[in-house]
Formats: structure tokens, sequence, C-alpha cells
């Protein structure tokens, strides 16, 4: 699969709201699958909760692992990290060098003004 294709993934998953808070969930700790369809109440059934799961875990966000009758999900940082090296910090550090660009000629309009 192609990173294109894995960064899809990704985006995907994170598109849905719900899914989203399944990952700050597990941001705290890895929880069993019960405890995480118990943490939805009346507004999702589990079989739900397993598709969201599902689709966390095709994208490489999830690790699960299971012990005895359990089901323990563990959050996986990789393809957070890759998406930030790939769309997020290269941004970032062109906006870094614009700001500190705009504060030099600022300073040295002061400078001239003065």
């Amino acid at each position: 699969m192609s990173s294109d294709d894995e960064d899809d993934l990704v985006f995907k998953a994170l598109a849905d709201r719900r899914r989203r808070q399944i990952l700050d969930l597990l941001k705290a700790e890895p929880r069993t699958t019960g405890d995480l369809c118990a943490r939805f109440g009346d507004s999702l059934d589990r079989c739900t909760v397993m598709q969201h799961i599902g689709v966390l875990e095709k994208a490489g966000l999830i690790i699960a692992r299971r012990e005895g009758r359990q089901r323990w999900n563990y959050l996986n940082a990789g393809p957070f990290k890759d998406i930030s090296d790939r769309w997020i910090s290269p941004y970032a550090a062109e906006a870094v060098s614009l700001l500190a660009r705009l504060k030099r000629d600022l300073e040295s309009q002061e400078g001239e003004g003065a």
C-alpha cells in the first residue's frame, strides 16, 4: 500500500467525530472493547462501536490484542507522527520562517523611523 493510500485511510478514519472520541479515550490508557462500548452508553450500540474500531484498526490508529476473552485496544501514535512529518511540520516550519522574517522587517522599520 502506498503512503498516499495509508494517509487516505488515516484522514478518513479521523473524519468521524465518534472515532476521534474513541481515540481520545485510548489516549489516556488502553481499554477493552467492552469498556469502549460502555463509554458510548445508549448513543451507539456495540456493533456500531465495533465498526468504528475496525475502521481505526484498518487505518493503523489502533492496535488490538486479545487477552483471554478480552480484547484490549491500544492507541498507535505512529500514523499521527507520519501525518505530522509529512503534512504539518513542513507548513509549520514555513510559517515560523515567515513570522521571523516579518519580525525582522518590523524591527528594521522601527530602527529607520527612530
